[in-house]
């Protein structure tokens, strides 16, 4: 029998530490070969103005789970519809034989494992008395990219830098509540980049959030936002400056323009860089090396995020009797 779980069943099973512990696993086993992982599908919905994108992926190993990611982006629909441009469920199946194990709703758990990402990469890029949080970015993913790096690091301070000053403000308020650290917003972007051990990136912007050169030595960036090879959340003097890690640099080198466009540029060239973060993860790679090193994680998201949090989703809800049954 199949379960049927809800955002609300997500929320109350994935705690964040559990999410970054199983993306790293996902990002090894895609390092080490153990995964199958075809490039996503996009397709058009060109009479109603929207499209759906699938995301199918299989992870060995450990994990041994199968599934694939459907997403729907409706633009219009926030303003027509009032329902949210981005909806989806995820499906997971018995890899061994097929079987449909469960269906779930893909928003939070997108937003969690993306999340999970960014705490993956401090775990391993960021200084370990990283106390300063930078973020740029107040929208639905920016909680999740705060709770992660608060779950690796010592955070004790964090400024927020949006273009919406009330959501700014709303964000800061909220979060300085749930976590207990001062999180404060801020207009002031030369103060804010040159106080932070870790500057997030989580913004749909197309065009250099702020200049590399403020970055501090021993600085992190946590790139999450642009996936557009036209559009870039950081300049290229800030990738110059630093150690370049992907969550897989194929796709990386096909979505993210913080790196198509110095590479493009003559800027940078490919070897700049240093590798994903599963090899890092595996212990095939090394990552920070010394104290003054800047360090730079680009994500640009994979299906075998999902596969792995899915998967252990699925495990809690099973032990907890949690979720709907699906009967045949």
């Amino acid at each position: 029998m199949a379960l049927w779980l809800t955002r609300s069943h997500v929320q109350s099973l994935l705690s964040m530490p559990d999410a970054i512990n199983a993306v790293a696993d996902a990002f090894r086993l895609l390092s080490v070969g153990e995964t199958i992982m075809p490039l996503r599908t996009n397709m058009s919905v060109d009479p109603h103005g929207g499209s759906l994108f699938a995301m199918p992926a299989y992870v060995g190993g450990s994990i041994d789970g199968l599934g694939v990611k459907l997403i729907t982006f409706y633009g219009d629909n926030p303003r027509h519809y009032g329902l949210p441009a981005i909806q989806g469920n995820f499906v997971l199946f018995d890899p061994a034989d097929g079987r449909l194990l469960a269906v779930m709703e893909a928003g939070l758990m997108t937003a969690i494992r993306t999340g999970a990402s960014g705490g993956v990469a401090a775990r391993h890029l960021a200084r370990p008395d990283a106390a300063v949080v930078t973020m740029f970015g107040s929208g639905a993913q920016a909680p999740y990219q705060l709770e992660a790096v608060i779950c690796e690091r010592p955070i004790e301070k964090v400024w927020v830098i949006s273009r919406n000053a009330e959501n700014a403000s709303r964000f800061a308020e909220e979060m300085t509540e749930h976590f207990g650290i001062p999180v404060q917003a801020t207009s002031d972007l030369e103060m804010a980049v040159r106080a932070a051990d870790i500057v997030i990136t989580a913004t749909s912007g197309h065009t250099p959030l702020f200049d590399g050169e403020w970055l501090r030595p021993g600085c992190h960036i946590n790139a999450v936002g642009s996936h557009l090879p036209t559009a870039r959340e950081v300049d290229s003097r800030t990738i110059q400056r630093a150690t370049v890690v992907t969550d897989q640099t194929s796709a990386c080198l096909a979505e993210a323009g913080d790196l198509v466009v110095p590479l493009k540029a003559g800027e940078i060239t490919q070897d700049h860089i240093h590798a994903e973060i599963g090899a890092i993860v595996a212990g095939n790679k090394q990552g920070r090396t010394s104290a003054d090193e800047i360090t730079f994680f680009k994500s640009v998201g994979l299906a075998v995020q999902d596969v792995a949090v899915a998967r252990l989703v699925v495990e809690k809800a099973l032990a907890a009797g949690v979720g709907v049954v699906l009967e045949e």
